[in-house]
């Protein structure tokens, strides 16, 4: 990233801080960062623009700061203590960065912000549940989703305390605090099913997503989409038959629901149609 640009980032952010978003037009950005209006739009295209790129530069932010001097001879539990640990300091260090996200009127509401911080909440659980599985074992792999919005949960509750009251504990408390009760819960949850299976957060993730990015996804299109994504596969003819018999079904007054998710089924073992298998099964809503 240019200097020039870091400054204009850097000075919006904190005129939205004080402003709000909307309150902040871009000569005030422009006269605070030292240039003219017109030199603005040569940074940036727009305000909704400049947005982006300041979400993009703190989420880099983020993920330098929890990465960054690792020490591989730590045991898991301990490696993701001192990545939590980073990661609140930076909350910190960019306090008035995340005080301004928190206030709703502060993001506008455009598609690529919203694919952005979708982006992003998809990669966290990532994270949380590679390092959740590295700590407890295979023997946890059906609770990841649980436990990661569980930690999730308590994480964000403490970080508001950090951002937005008079906390007087130290980060490191607070994560040996977080994940002593998640070796507490990581215990007992084996006791019950999973609340949230692959099957229903899938299905919800898939929902969510046509919702944030105003994608109502058709089933022609899906179709389409699906047939020319088998077409590059090798040896496709059992997909073929499968794909066929499906779009039969689901061309039929009263699709059978079973014959769906059984077709569906049939592409199993190809990831790469994966995405497309799920979106088709979140519209029927069937289990795959």
């Amino acid at each position: 990233m240019k200097e020039k640009d870091k400054v204009i980032i850097e000075t919006a952010i904190k005129l939205f801080a004080q402003k709000g978003y909307t309150t902040t037009s871009i000569q005030e950005i422009a006269a605070e960062s030292g240039i003219s209006k017109g030199a603005f739009y040569l940074h940036f295209k727009s305000k909704d623009a400049l947005m982006l790129a300041i979400l993009e530069y703190y989420y880099e932010k983020l993920q330098s700061s929890i990465f960054k001097n690792q020490d591989s001879s730590l045991e898991p539990k301990e490696k993701f203590a001192q990545e939590l640990i980073a990661l609140l300091n930076s909350f910190l260090e960019h306090k008035e960065f995340f005080i301004m996200q928190s206030r709703e009127q502060a993001i506008p509401i455009n598609d690529a912000v919203k694919a952005f911080i979708l982006k992003m909440h998809e990669e966290s659980h990532d994270f949380y549940q590679d390092r959740i599985k590295s700590i407890y074992g295979k023997n946890i792999e059906r609770y990841l989703w649980d436990l990661s919005m569980i930690l999730d949960g308590l994480l964000h509750s403490y970080i508001r305390l950090l951002l937005f009251g008079q906390s007087q504990f130290q980060t490191s408390e607070i994560i040996h605090f977080i994940l002593k009760r998640l070796d507490d819960i990581a215990q007992g949850i084996t006791a019950d099913k999973p609340l949230m299976s692959t099957e229903r957060i899938e299905s919800i993730m898939a929902k969510t997503k046509n919702a944030l990015l105003n994608e109502e996804p058709t089933i022609d299109k899906l179709l389409t989409q699906l047939r020319k994504q088998i077409g590059t596969i090798d040896a496709n003819d059992d997909l073929l038959v499968s794909l066929e018999v499906l779009e039969a079904e689901i061309n039929k007054e009263s699709p059978r629901l079973p014959v769906i998710q059984g077709m569906l089924s049939n592409f199993t073992s190809h990831p790469q149609l994966d995405n497309y298998r799920k979106e088709i099964a979140a519209l029927y809503d069937v289990k795959i």
